[in-house]
């Protein structure tokens, strides 16, 4: 943790600027949603993000977690690990996302597991995609389009 400036108190390292955290930190940032591996599509006319309720056939979706996350670059290579290089070009990230508030230098919500303590307020929220997704093994890819969903935002 770092000093709060003049006040001698001990930041969260939620708190702190992306850059100054550790590996573990960072990956203890994420809320867990699964939002980040929702299936996407892009209008190549005017770039807008669409988001689908087809998820990564990798995606554990009840309890929101990559079944293979150590080799997920391998067996999905689009697949992408987050870094504060990528964090610019990724305009398509949800709004809710921690990676994208804290590069935006904005707070964490409310509900997010590292405030509460617990998933509890963020499944409340329905933030979570649990529930409401189908794996890519059960969509044709031509079929995208018919799960297009309204309840993300990308806030590009």
């Amino acid at each position: 943790m770092s000093s709060n400036a003049g006040t001698g108190e001990e930041l969260p390292f939620w708190e702190l600027p992306l850059a100054e955290l550790s590996r573990e930190q960072w990956e203890a940032l994420c809320d867990g949603c699964g939002r980040c591996c929702l299936k996407k599509l892009i209008n190549t006319q005017d770039d807008s993000v669409h988001y689908t309720r087809v998820v990564c056939r990798y995606l554990d979706t009840a309890q929101c977690r990559c079944t293979q996350y150590r080799q997920r670059r391998k067996l999905v290579p689009d697949c992408l690990v987050l870094d504060m290089e990528l964090l610019p070009e990724l305009h398509w990230i949800p709004d809710t996302c921690a990676y994208r508030l804290r590069y935006e230098n904005k707070p964490l919500p409310d509900w997010h597991p590292l405030i509460t303590g617990s998933r509890a307020a963020m499944n409340a929220q329905q933030i979570s995609v649990s529930g409401k997704v189908i794996s890519e093994e059960y969509v044709h890819e031509d079929g995208l389009e018919e799960h297009i969903i309204r309840w993300v935002n990308a806030a590009c």
